[in-house]
């Protein structure tokens, strides 16, 4: 029993030593990397026409349906 015992704690003992080492290839870990844009900026920063366009996303995003849900009302 106790030779059992020991040869089963040794293949452990290989087998952990073994292991390849987990590790990130990566060193950039923002899960937004892959994200970009090509679009040219239509108005200076800051600009009350930014403002707007900004604005007129948010309620074209809230007004937008979605699957499973019912329409907005409107």
């Amino acid at each position: 029993m106790a030779r059992t015992l020991i040869a089963a704690a040794l293949a452990l003992g290989l087998f952990v030593d073994q292991a390849a080492p987990a590790s990130a290839d990566d060193t950039d870990l923002s899960p937004f990397r892959t994200l970009s844009c090509s679009c040219h900026e239509a108005a200076p920063a800051g600009s009350p026409a930014l403002m707007d366009e900004i604005h007129r996303g948010m309620q074209e995003g809230h007004a937008a349906w979605l699957a499973g849900l019912p329409a907005p009302a409107g």
